[in-house]
């Protein structure tokens, strides 16, 4: 094996411009593999911090006793479609618009405890079940009426937001694996050209060794090696430009987006996720020429016979 990984890198050396020209493609195709991949994992972060971001807000009505808000909170805490629950008093309710309001202390005179409703706050697991949520606890008889802590309209209004969102995650995928696709089968076609200009090279070396009874194996193993040695160093090439570009960007991403980690944030957790894409690609890159290098050496070979 050690002999055919050599004489591998012997015909690399032979025809530098072939190799280049392979290398190139897929050094290309990886590098935009690599962006795309991190482009659709961070709109999933951002897909799932606002799948919880909407805090409903269920005011109560101020002839309601503590063992029926007691009820209410228990029964939502006890909901697996419920990720957080909160009361908040009269009081914590005017503490919090003192501190909203700090920068004017007029409208701080204006306000009591007693014109802020009590209410309980919860977020869902699942922007999908908002609305039945949303649905029960306004019929509850303590409820007065139900918000949002997000500026996202209404009730009537939260099922469009939940839905463009959805909508733009999915166009991203679906962008993301179609632009995929396409350089990898590109990557596929521009190996399986190479291997086959290689192929009608070495035609003479091919028919003499299939004279002398030389296996399949032994004729195809240089060339596969070839399309490996390619795929290695161009999936790591594009691999590595791509990660250099964003470890550039990632200290403004992550004070654009603030707190929804769009990327790791943990040193060794960002290293060990471009480590992981590295993996994925490397793996499909040694499959893509195996499969160019597989055909073009089968079509020579059929030639030769």
């Amino acid at each position: 094996m050690i002999q055919h990984i050599k004489k591998s890198f012997s015909y690399m050396r032979r025809s530098p411009f072939q190799a280049l020209a392979a290398i190139s493609v897929l050094a290309m195709a990886f590098f935009v593999t690599t962006l795309l991949i991190v482009v659709m994992y961070s709109s999933e972060q951002i897909l799932r911090y606002f799948e919880t971001r909407p805090q409903v807000i269920a005011f109560i009505k101020d002839e309601a006793g503590d063992t029926e808000i007691e009820a209410l909170k228990s029964k939502l805490e006890n909901d697996s479609r419920v990720k957080s629950v909160a009361f908040v008093t009269k009081e914590e309710a005017l503490g919090i618009y003192e501190k909203s309001t700090a920068d004017n202390p007029l409208l701080k005179e204006l306000v009591s405890p007693s014109i802020f409703p009590a209410s309980i706050e919860f977020s869902v697991v699942d922007l999908n079940f908002v609305q039945d949520v949303i649905g029960e606890v306004a019929k509850e008889e303590i409820v007065q009426s139900v918000d949002f802590t997000a500026n996202i309209g209404g009730s009537g209004e939260l099922g469009n937001a939940i839905e463009r969102l959805k909508k733009i995650t999915f166009y991203v995928r679906v962008a993301g694996l179609v632009v995929v696709s396409a350089m990898l089968l590109t990557s596929f076609l521009v190996l399986a050209v190479v291997i086959g200009m290689r192929m009608i090279v070495r035609r003479p070396e091919v028919e003499n060794l299939s004279l002398i009874g030389a296996t399949g194996w032994f004729i195809r193993a240089p060339i596969v090696f070839e399309a490996i040695n390619y795929a290695v160093i161009g999936v790591f090439t594009g691999w590595l430009m791509a990660s250099v570009m964003i470890m550039y960007a990632t200290p403004y991403v992550l004070t654009y987006f603030g707190e929804i980690q769009v990327f790791p944030k943990e040193s060794a957790m960002f290293f060990a996720f471009l480590g992981i894409i590295l993996g994925m690609e490397l793996v499909v890159g040694i499959i893509i020429s195996l499969l160019g290098s597989v055909v073009a050496v089968s079509r020579s070979l059929r030639m030769v016979k």
